[in-house]
Parts: C-alpha cells; structure tokens; sequence
C-alpha cells in the first residue's frame, strides 16, 4: 500500500484544482471511512508494540519506526465504537497532523480513491456535535465516512490555546482589539481552538464552515463594505481540506475577484512540511500556519495589525 502515496511533487499537481485523495478502510465492521492522503506517510503492518504506563484508553502502546517513537491509537475505540483486536498482522495507518507523527490501527486499508472537493458534503444536521465525523462522500452506492482526526487527537492529547502574559501584554493587541478575521474550517474543535486565541486578542471572529460557505460570506460582506474589504477584513484564516471548496481552491478564487484579491489570506493547516510551502506558492496564499500553535497564530495577527496599523 505505500507505495500507493505520491511524493510532494506528485501531490501538488492537484493544488487548486478542489481535489482530492482519499485512502480509504474498515474499522470493525462493513462501514468504510476515509483520511486525506495528504496526511499518510505509509500503511504497513502493525510493528513490535511497547505498551507504556498511563496511557490514554484508545492508545494502545508506540511503535519505533525510522528512529523514533511513535503512539498507535486505536482509531475505532477513539471514535466510540469497539476496540480493534490486534495481532502482529494487524495494519497501522502512519499519518502527520499538526506536526506530529502518529499511528491509527484499523481493521484493514481498501484503496484510494481521486475525488472532487464538490462531491464531499458536510455530516448531516442531525448528526450532532459530538460525532466524529467531518465529512461524508458517497461511492459504489455505500456512504463513506470521513473521519475528523482533530477532534480525536485533541481528545487523546489536549492543545492549550492559552497566550503567554507577556504577548498579551504587547501593544499590538490594543490595535487588534475590534479588528475582524474570518475563520473558514470544517472542524468545530479548530473552530473553536482559534476561536479562543482570536478572542484573547479582542478580535471579532466569523466563522464559516467550508470554503464555499466562505467565499458566498466574503461576497456578502464586501456588499455590505464602504471602500475595500481588505481594510475592514484583517484576515481570512482558512483550513486546506473541506467540504464543497477546499483551502487552495477559495484562495485561488478570492485572488480572482478585483474587490476580494487584496485579502491577506493564512492557510492555517494540520498538513505541514515543504508540501504546504508548495502549495502556498502555487495557490498565492500570504502566510502558512501549521495547527495548532496558539501563540502562532497570535503572532500571525501581531504580524498583519503591525503592518496595517503601525
């Protein structure tokens, strides 16, 4: 299977074009659910497992791989179903979120797919905020389930969103207070952990929960706008995988229109390495931030109030 994942170069050819690939697999049962390619390093079988004390409930020991220690979480049992039984066949997912590397067991890996961003939807309403779901897809008549990776792993290791008195005691956030960003991601968990970093500054948050979403508010409120919306708008502050219209594509998009194209738009994304520096350039994004570093983000805001407002 891993010789299935493309390199960097390979990858960034889809940049833009509001597509994706998704690798898809079982947990326990029939049900099939799915991650970004963009987010695998390889899928191998299970190596030697070493349990450690005091570990989370879904976390099921670590493996060393390439030098380094790496978590297995039990993906199954982190969502709230039944825990996967493993054995020394048993399949890993090895994958990087917010610049760490960690491994998810599950049942068995079924393939690839190439899809577009348009045919990805949003979980049903009625789904609730509390499941583990970021995206849904249909394919072969059977509903595929994308899983939302933030949430499971701010469950199992919790990120502060706290800020160091000492930013906070910076003059830029008297000239950030009231200034407006608008925060385009389909996890409610990043939503709400730059949510909190923003609203220790005093900004004014919007929200929108894909890029389409995003680019139909960005629209709206330049109607609304007396003179250029980049003067009103400090920020767009836009996750790279949604439903509808991805990171790339809204950014491309928003540098096509002559009343959105001077936005300063910050690709704040899970993925991180020398693939988002590709993609920045590709898509013309101004900034890249890799989730979720609180004083990051907090920095990217001193960054843009300083050069607007000096």
């Amino acid at each position: 299977m891993s010789d299935m994942l493309k390199n960097v170069d390979s990858r960034t050819n889809l940049v833009g074009q509001n597509r994706l690939e998704l690798l898809m697999f079982r947990l326990n049962g029939r049900q099939v659910y799915a991650i970004n390619v963009f987010k695998v390093q390889e899928v191998l079988t299970l190596p030697k497992l070493t349990l450690v004390p005091q570990r989370h409930p879904a976390v099921i020991g670590v493996v060393y791989l390439r030098g380094r220690s790496i978590p297995v979480i039990d993906l199954s049992a982190a969502i709230g179903l039944s825990p996967v039984r493993h054995s020394e066949e048993s399949t890993i997912i090895v994958s990087e979120y917010n610049s760490t590397v960690q491994a998810f067991l599950v049942g068995d890996v079924d393939r690839i797919v190439n899809m577009n961003w348009d045919q990805i939807q949003p979980p049903p309403s009625g789904t609730g905020k509390f499941h583990y779901l970021t995206a849904i897809t249909q394919l072969d008549d059977a509903i595929i389930e994308i899983i939302d990776v933030e949430k499971v792993l701010s469950e199992i290791s919790p990120l502060k969103t706290d800020l160091p008195e000492h930013l906070l005691a910076e003059d830029f956030v008297s000239k950030a207070k009231g200034k407006e960003i608008l925060m385009v991601d389909d996890s409610l968990t990043a939503h709400a952990q730059a949510r909190a970093t923003f609203e220790s500054l005093g900004l004014k948050v919007y929200q929108a929960m894909d890029g389409q979403e995003g680019l139909e508010f960005l629209h709206k409120l330049d109607a609304q706008t007396d003179g250029p919306l980049s003067k009103r708008l400090l920020m767009v502050v836009t996750d790279a995988e949604m439903p509808r219209m991805d990171g790339y594509r809204l950014t491309t998009e928003i540098r096509k229109h002559a009343s959105l194209k001077d936005l300063y738009v910050v690709l704040h994304t899970s993925l991180s390495g020398a693939f988002n520096e590709a993609m920045v350039e590709k898509v013309g994004c101004d900034a890249f931030l890799s989730k979720f570093k609180a004083e990051e983000l907090a920095n990217a805001v001193k960054k843009r109030v300083n050069a607007t407002d000096p």
